[in-house]
Order: structure tokens, then C-alpha cells, then sequence
């Protein structure tokens, strides 16, 4: 081998390990942006195409349903199959019953954070549990499941459920990441409790949301920044982003299903509502609300959102 020759592969094999501890870093980087529940979220919860907008009349309700809520519910915990301690708030119905909501919040927030639809299915007559997801508010967790481990604690808190009701009639209700969740959790093994499931944007997969994120914000494309970031992630949270698949999921679910969207959303496109539509073959319906943005169907559509609601689980729910 000449001298000329043991150069070239000595620079081509030194770029390659160039290549590869950059990609390393940049991986790690955006791991802990997205995944690492203690990191700041500004740089994507800020980002111009995220804003959900708040107005007076918004601030005051909020006001009423927190002193509400604050004066109805319970605390209660688990263990995930992993052994960590999951949180969640519990409402019992005033009025008796067997019918329970079990409702999963979005990305980076926590269960105090859905009082408006709490407020909603108890007054439709139904217990209600809002657990906090792995890694946020008050359940254990070093980093964000993104709706994949979080699938198996859906699958916890209803097993939870029937234990204390056996007859329990059991709707899973989820926005954005808890959309994703519920919807990951369809493609479990559920029992014949879970009699309806009801997501709002939730993503069509956590690596093409990720993918769409990095272009919208930081205007970087997939390759290979996600390649490495799943690695990351493999290692840190034992999961790859590749595996987190809303679409597979929804494709092996046996539950109705009832699917949300906002035509204006612009962090999780409303494209992937036909994505996870598509998928499913159990008895389903959409929504698209015309002119929503991320996690605004709700307060757009308004009496609509919820006659849907309604009108879909009457067909499911005793």
C-alpha cells in the first residue's frame, strides 16, 4: 500500500468519525430539546406556527372550571411495567354511574391543564381520570414517551379502572400527544370495557412529526440529524423514533373510533388526520373543523364539537 494511498483512507476515515460524533451531537441536542421533560420547550412550543391563542373570555372560564375542578377531584397513583409511579386525577360522578372518560393531555403540559374537556364528559355523566403522562406533572419519568411507552400505561390505567368497576364502560379521549397516545394504545390488546376512542390532532408517527418539526423551525431536513436523534433516543429512552407508529397502531385497533382535526393546524399537519383515518378498520368517523389551528377544534367548533362527540358515543356507550 503506497504512502499516497494510507493518507486517503486515514482523511476518509477521519471524516467519517467527524460525520458521525457531529451527528452524535446533534442527535443528543435534539433529544433533549424534544424528549428530555426538564429541557426548555420554548424554542418548539414558541415556534410562530404553535401559538394557541387565549383570549379574555377563554382566561375566565378557565377560572370557573379550575375552582370546579379543584373542588371535585381526587388523586390517585400506579405503577407502570416499567416500575414507575404514574399520577392521575380522578372525578366520580355525582350521579352514579359506570360510564368513565379517561382523558390524555398534550406535549410538555399535564393533567390540571384539561379541565375544559373534564368538565365536559362529567356533565355528559361520566367519572372521569386524567392521568399525567410519564415524565410530566406529578408521574415519574425521565423523559417524554412521546404516546409509544405511554401506549402501555393507557393499558395500566384501564386495567385500574376495571379492577375498581368491572362493569366499567370506558371512552379514551386524547389531544395532540394524547391523541397519539390513545390512538397507540388502540393497536393494544384492550378489554371489551374500552367501548370508544376519540383523538384530536394527534400525529400519524412520531417520526414524521419530528421530521415536519425540524423543517418547520429549524429548516433542516431528515437526514441524517433523525437518524442519529433515534439512536439517541434508542439509547436514553429505549425506544427508536421509527418505532412509534400511530398509523401501525390504529391499524390493528378493534375499537371504534373518532378522529379530530383542525384544517388550520400547522403543527401536527392536517394531512395526517387522513393518515390515521385511512388506517383504521373499525367503525369511524372525522371531523375536520375549518379554520382550527393546533389544539383549537374544540373552541372553533364549539356545541358542534361536542354534539359530535355525543352523537358518536351514544352508538358505543350505554
Amino acid at each position: 500500500m503506497n504512502k499516497k494511498y494510507k493518507i486517503l483512507i486515514g482523511v476518509v476515515m477521519s471524516l467519517i468519525i467527524l460525520f458521525i460524533g457531529a451527528g452524535f451531537i446533534a442527535g443528543n441536542y435534539f433529544y433533549n430539546l424534544a424528549l428530555n421533560p426538564k429541557s426548555d420547550k420554548s424554542a418548539v412550543l414558541d415556534a410562530p406556527h404553535n401559538l394557541i391563542a387565549t383570549n379574555p373570555k377563554e382566561v375566565k372560564e378557565n377560572e370557573a372550571r379550575e375552582k370546579w375542578f379543584n373542588s371535585h377531584y381526587e388523586e390517585t397513583t400506579i405503577q407502570s411495567v416499567d416500575q414507575l409511579k404514574l399520577h392521575a386525577y380522578s372525578l366520580l360522578n355525582e350521579n352514579k354511574t359506570n360510564k368513565w372518560a379517561l382523558i390524555f393531555h398534550g406535549y410538555s403540559s399535564d393533567g390540571l391543564q384539561m379541565t375544559k374537556y373534564a368538565k365536559h364528559f362529567y356533565d355528559m355523566g361520566y367519572n372521569v381520570l386524567i392521568p399525567d403522562a410519564r415524565g410530566h406533572g406529578k408521574s415519574e419519568g425521565d423523559y417524554i414517551g412521546m404516546g409509544w411507552h405511554d401506549r402501555l400505561d393507557v393499558v395500566s390505567w384501564i386495567d385500574n379502572t376495571v379492577q375498581s368497576q368491572n362493569d366499567a364502560e370506558i371512552v379514551l379521549y386524547g389531544v395532540s400527544m394524547g391523541g397519539a397516545t390513545v390512538m397507540m394504545a388502540s393497536g393494544e390488546k384492550l378489554p371489551s370495557n374500552v367501548k370508544a376512542i376519540i383523538e384530536d390532532c394527534g400525529y400519524a408517527s412520531v417520526w414524521g412529526e419530528f421530521s415536519y418539526q425540524l423543517k418547520a423551525i429549524f429548516h433542516l431536513p431528515a437526514f441524517p440529524i433523525m437518524y442519529f436523534a433515534s439512536a439517541v433516543t434508542k439509547m436514553k429512552a429505549d425506544y427508536t423514533l421509527g418505532e412509534a407508529d400511530t398509523v401501525k397502531q390504529v391499524a390493528k385497533s378493534q375499537t371504534p373510533m373518532l378522529f379530530i382535526h383542525g384544517s388550520d393546524d400547522t403543527f401536527v399537519p392536517s394531512s395526517m388526520l387522513d393518515e390515521v383515518f385511512e388506517a383504521a378498520n373499525v367503525p369511524k368517523e372525522k371531523l375536520l373543523v375549518e379554520g382550527a389551528g393546533h389544539g383549537r377544534a374544540e373552541s372553533v367548533a364549539g356545541t358542534t364539537y361536542w354534539e359530535t362527540i355525543q352523537s358518536f358515543l351514544s352508538n358505543y356507550v350505554k
